[in-house]
């Protein structure tokens, strides 16, 4: 086989009826050498196609020892490490960018994603959501719903605590993977699938969805949400919103541009091209109202807001005495703290 999209062999959780919860991959794979792929095909039996192929610890010890055979040194310490697990394990492999079809699949462009391999919008993700049960995350790792009472009944019995942190579809994405130069504050905030880019800084109060986040070098102090990708030097500040997929857009995807301030408890349902700045508690939504003013304050036209989506260098604010939202020529550049954006 000459050619695949993703290849990657995970350790995960199952419930008592042998259903995965979820996956951890610990080393992904993109487009991997098509000699790699052929290797694993001939030990797995696997014939084409998007399959999650169900591994024993003794296929684990086999496999790892034809890579490293194959010169894949690296890859075959990695299936080793796996062959002395004691818990379920699972290779993924998508021949193509399909549409994810098993929990497994949907997991690994989770991965994808949060390792820096794809963007957001640079995989398929249609039907995920059937695909990734709603768990129990605890500090017993995954648990399935249904079994969740039993399970700290249990725990009690034995003068433990089972603690649930969330009970969600997405787990954190730092029990994943926390990827290079970055900053969380709060870890629970930033779910596996989203992208953040090196030099971000996420704070208590900013979150990042699945299938999200940021090119880099951000301070993302409001919500990320899903389908949205920042582009770098941009800020968010406290409380701001962007209107995601999943929470009003549709099917416009919104975007912000490179060295934009959305400011604190502002809000955007329209992509921002670079150099843009929206004022404070000012919420831009597709179709409102916005005048357009020139370089003296007068009014030119009115638009929609719609109208002014991806345009560069625009400053949004609410005129204090008439209440009207007005739009001009942004001349003053965003200067980044560079202090807030050191990570070393």
């Amino acid at each position: 086989m000459s050619e695949c999209f993703s290849l990657a062999f995970g350790v995960g959780t199952q419930n008592s009826a042998g259903e995965w919860l979820e996956v951890f991959y610990p080393h992904p794979l993109l487009n991997p050498p098509g000699e790699l792929v052929k290797v694993v095909a001939d030990q797995l039996g696997y014939q084409g196609g998007n399959q999650a192929i169900d591994l024993a610890p003794s296929q684990c010890d086999v496999l790892s020892k034809a890579l490293e055979a194959a010169g894949f040194a690296e890859a075959g310490g990695w299936v080793a490490q796996l062959a002395k697990s004691n818990r379920p394990l699972v290779a993924a492999v998508l021949e193509t960018d399909e549409a994810p079809v098993s929990t497994p699949e949907a997991y690994l462009k989770l991965h994808l994603l949060s390792h820096r391999l794809v963007k957001p919008h640079g995989v398929v993700l249609a039907g995920i959501f059937p695909l990734l049960p709603n768990v129990a995350w605890t500090n017993h790792g995954a648990i399935d719903i249904n079994e969740l009472p039993q399970r700290q009944l249990a725990a009690r019995m034995q003068g433990n605590s089972l603690v649930v942190h969330s009970v969600d579809k997405f787990p954190s994405m730092t029990d994943y993977v926390v990827p290079s130069g970055i900053r969380i504050a709060d870890t629970a905030r930033v779910r596996l699938g989203a992208y953040v880019g090196e030099g971000t800084t996420v704070m208590h109060e900013g979150f990042i969805n699945f299938n999200a986040g940021t090119a880099g070098t951000s301070m993302v102090e409001g919500r990320i949400s899903a389908g949205v990708f920042v582009g770098k030097g941009s800020d968010l500040g406290g409380g701001c919103s962007t209107m995601g997929t999943l929470s009003g857009g549709g099917n416009i995807v919104i975007a912000v541009g490179e060295g934009c301030l959305i400011g604190a408890n502002a809000g955007i349902g329209i992509p921002l091209g670079d150099r843009c700045t929206v004022e404070a508690g000012l919420y831009i939504t597709a179709g409102i109202k916005v005048a357009l003013l020139d370089e003296a304050d007068n009014v030119v036209e009115i638009v929609k807001a719609r109208d002014l989506a991806n345009q560069t260098d625009l400053l949004f604010r609410r005129n204090s005495q008439t209440g009207a939202i007005e739009c001009k020529t942004n001349k003053s550049a965003i200067q980044l703290n560079e202090m807030l954006h050191a990570h070393n």
